[in-house]
């Protein structure tokens, strides 16, 4: 029983991992909270589906598509609403106020256009089960947490090993220290928004097969959940977002199974608070040094 808990934790935690990444990779460049990440979760699993069902194409082709326009989307709310905050030099209350509205709309439009009523998603990936004792693993969990792992390192490559990731970092320190050395600020941000826009629509199209239905409320019982892990974890560590991820979906998957699914999100945003008193930057974040 608790190694079959424990693995459907790793399932659901490496989605968290996965979207959290993509919101602490804009927070770490623009210190900016982006409400629109988990509408980009729920529309990628949205445009898949709309690709399979209505076109009739294979559904990894669909997939890729959905991938694409997700991170098309990702882009144009940084190109047609933040960037131009940034031109005017608005507080960064207003990009968060922006991003919010972002999401009510993405959310508003998938309201309409689909309905609100929950649709089934067929699992293309389930082949089969294997045994390990008393537990159950599906190759699906088995294709999504190797799929996990393997995006969250070549991230972590892309952030910490390359000249992007470089480029990401000295934005983040200081914008016009790195618009002077040469870098094209607004085409990183941009960027960063788009592969923001792949990992929430890899994240959501894989959950949609996984649980084998989608609806409009997805986003929204994510978005607090990727929060939580970013926060957990450390906002703006890539490793603290992938740990916080991975801790909360273990914690919520055992308190289900052992206490009640109706005190889930109680307590592990409990231990989510007891976690910042002791440690208010979180399991990975370091205390910001302000010099005068």
């Amino acid at each position: 029983m608790l190694i079959q808990q424990i693995v459907n934790g790793f399932t659901i935690g490496s989605v968290y991992a996965l979207v959290a990444i993509g919101f602490t990779m804009v927070f770490g460049v623009l210190e900016l909270t982006n409400f629109s990440n988990s509408s980009l979760y729920m529309f990628g699993a949205y445009i898949t589906f709309l690709f399979y069902t209505a076109t009739g194409i294979h559904f990894f082709l669909a997939f890729g598509i959905s991938i694409v326009l997700t991170g098309l989307l990702g882009y144009s709310i940084d190109r047609f609403a933040l960037q131009q905050l940034r031109k005017k030099k608005a507080p960064k209350l207003s990009g968060l106020i922006t991003t919010l509205g972002m999401s009510m709309v993405v959310d508003n439009a998938i309201m309409v256009f689909f309905g609100t009523d929950s649709k089934s998603f067929e699992n293309f990936l389930d082949f089969g089960k294997i045994h390990i004792g008393n537990a159950v693993v599906t190759w699906t969990q088995i294709i999504i947490l190797v799929a996990a792992c393997i995006l969250m390192i070549a991230l972590s490559i892309i952030t910490y090993r390359m000249k992007i990731g470089k480029a990401m970092g000295a934005i983040a320190q200081n914008q016009d220290a790195a618009k002077l050395m040469g870098i094209d600020t607004d085409k990183i941000i941009s960027l960063t928004f788009i592969i923001s826009g792949f990992l929430a629509c890899i994240a959501g199209t894989m959950v949609a097969m996984y649980y084998r239905s989608i609806d409009t409320a997805m986003g929204s019982s994510i978005g607090i959940k990727i929060f939580a892990a970013a926060v957990l974890g450390g906002v703006g560590v890539l490793p603290g977002a992938v740990v916080g991820g991975l801790v909360l979906g273990i914690v919520e998957t055992i308190v289900s199974a052992y206490i009640s699914t109706g005190y889930r999100d109680a307590i592990s945003f409990s231990i989510l608070i007891l976690v910042l008193l002791v440690m208010p930057n979180g399991l990975f974040g370091k205390k910001a040094i302000n010099k005068v």
